[in-house]
């Protein structure tokens, strides 16, 4: 189906994220396995539709524990016989360093779904999990997305019993 064709190019295109400017020629970075998509569909005046989707991944640096929000964004508009056009955007965000100091980390993330009737903090939050794999230290950091206020981020050291 040419339709779908030229969703996923745009898609494609839309994904291809540099590394950020600050990286360090030494550090390793590592793409999060939890990543979402999610898309609507708009109906236009004369039998139009546009369609656009979302996706994001987290994009960790195993030696310093920062890690980046990457969102990448795909619409396409469409009649009912063809694509009239397809745009697409993408960046990377740096959100926070987890652990102070450098050590060979692990790590795991997740956003909640989009917003619903259920959301008691608004659009939700993330939960980033990070271990450094040379010591026994795990910490949470939850942040918690607020619609009026700036979102708040708290991590958690884990105990071991």
């Amino acid at each position: 189906m040419p339709y779908r064709a030229g969703i996923l190019a745009a898609a494609v295109m839309a994904c291809v994220l540099t590394l950020p400017v600050r990286a360090h020629a030494e550090a390793t970075f590592r793409l999060s396995h939890n990543h979402r998509i999610s898309c609507s569909k708009l109906l236009m005046p004369g039998r139009r539709q546009e369609i656009s989707c979302k996706s994001y991944a987290y994009l960790f640096n195993t030696v310093t524990s920062e890690f980046y929000r990457c969102e990448a964004r795909v619409s396409a508009t469409r009649d009912s016989s063809m694509v009239l056009g397809a745009e697409g955007s993408g960046s990377c965000e740096l959100k926070t360093k987890v652990f102070p100091d450098q050590s060979n980390y692990d790590f795991d993330a997740v956003e909640t779904e989009p917003p619903n009737t259920n959301a008691f903090f608004g659009s939700g939050g993330t939960a980033i999990w990070v271990a450094d794999t040379s010591a026994r230290k795990v910490r949470a950091c939850i942040e918690l997305a607020g619609d009026v206020s700036p979102p708040v981020l708290k991590c958690v050291d884990m105990s071991f019993e």
